[in-house]
């Protein structure tokens, strides 16, 4: 891949050796801090000598923790390493010299021969390997087995228009906001699902380039039906996290949320069993992938404890210790299924055959730059339901940030 995006230069640093290691992530809370826990049992096992510091804030998918990453940054302040998205969202740190290229490591680590070719692909940019995936996850519509029989909903929704009448018949049953959504991020995953279902994996990845073609009529369809799929939302969608929304799915006043399957961690940390998944109708043949990724920040002050962190990541301990936890799967090819739980041997089957997609919500699909106008962008069109408009945001930032 070319590298381009909108971002700004990143001061150098000197690198020293030995002692703290600061790791920087956005888990402080349910399955994805007993996965970050399970990574450092294996850390403090494997990297002798080495002190993880855990550098964790709130809100990372939203705008907290993102912020004071980037604040540090700028002021040449990086922590040892430090979580984010695999795929585009990189693009950003690598244009401004702000992560440096493990290619070596991949070879010496023997990472080339056990991570997929196409995830590997998703991490190079001219030529050169940027970070290490601990996992992959999947974009899933998870519903409430009790509510939906109770409305008499028994089988799984084949297209959006059935989707759409079965949030009716949520609604008709007593169900006031069928549907669980948070802010922007978790709303834009949703109007991916249904431009992905509407235009196919090429067509939809396309929209994300510089050159995507949001005039297409098949993309205002589809906007169309994600506007009527968000008046089956809780109106407070705007002032909830993912987590909120999913309380409000396991608390049965929805009967469905579309979310990552971290789900499958909440629901096992809260030993919520009453639930149902499927791909969001008409994309079951596509596999929309997230993967958190972690990176060698340029001017780490402890650069070897840093690598050795990367290791662990990309080690069959570290990918077995936080995926059981998280409920993703490993991005290891090697990883035995028995190992795990029902739905991650459904997904470890799906990932190794579906077509893979990115996600713009999720930094896959998207750059840094892209992906905060487009949020900005969906959560204008929460408010005031102007189509338009949203296509407007939207289409302006694939233009202006968009890969080539």
């Amino acid at each position: 891949m070319s590298l381009t995006g909108c971002a700004a230069s990143a001061p150098q640093g000197t690198a020293e050796t030995g002692g703290d290691v600061e790791i920087f992530t956005w888990w402080t809370s349910g399955s994805e801090k007993a996965g970050l826990d399970g990574l450092v049992d294996v850390f403090d096992r494997d990297c002798e000598g080495e002190s993880f510091i855990n550098a964790a804030i709130a809100g990372g998918t939203g705008s907290n923790a993102k912020q004071v990453l980037a604040s540090r940054m700028q002021q040449n302040d990086p922590p040892e390493s430090f979580l984010m998205h695999a795929g585009a969202e990189a693009y950003d740190y690598i244009l401004s010299g702000q992560v440096q290229p493990l290619t070596e490591q991949y070879e010496e680590w023997g990472l080339n021969d056990v991570m997929p070719e196409g995830l590997i692909d998703a991490l190079t940019v001219d030529g050169e390997v940027y970070s290490v995936p601990v996992n992959i996850h999947r974009i899933m519509l998870w519903g409430n087995g009790t509510v939906l029989a109770d409305a008499g909903i028994t089988d799984a929704p084949a297209s959006v228009d059935d989707f759409i009448a079965n949030l009716e018949a949520l609604r008709a049953a007593g169900i006031e906001s069928p549907l669980a959504v948070g802010v922007d991020w978790t709303q834009l995953e949703l109007m991916e699902s249904v431009l992905l279902s509407e235009l196919g994996v090429e067509d939809f990845s396309a929209l994300w380039t510089k050159g995507g073609d949001w005039s297409d009529p098949r993309v205002m369809a589809a906007l169309e039906d994600y506007k009527t799929i968000l008046s089956y939302s809780n109106p407070d969608r705007d002032s909830l996290d993912w987590t909120d929304a999913e309380k409000r799915l396991t608390g049965g006043q929805a009967g469905y949320q579309l979310m990552g399957d971290w789900q499958v961690g909440e629901f096992a940390a809260e030993g919520y069993t009453d639930f149902t998944y499927q791909a969001f109708p008409g994309t079951e043949d596509a596999y929309q992938w997230v993967s958190d990724s972690f990176v060698l920040p340029t001017g780490a002050k402890n650069e070897a404890g840093a690598l050795c962190w990367l290791e662990v990541l990309g080690s069959a301990d570290g990918q077995k210790a936080f995926n059981i936890e998280k409920g993703s799967i490993p991005a290891r090819t090697d990883a035995d299924p028995a190992d795990y739980p029902e739905y991650q041997q459904s997904s470890i089957k799906d990932f190794a055959t579906l077509e893979p997609v990115g996600s713009c919500a999720n930094g896959s699909g998207c750059t840094l730059g892209q992906t905060s106008a487009v949020n900005s962008a969906v959560g204008k069109f929460s408010v005031d339901g102007d189509l338009e408009s949203l296509v407007a945001g939207v289409s302006a930032a694939a233009k202006e940030c968009g890969t080539e």
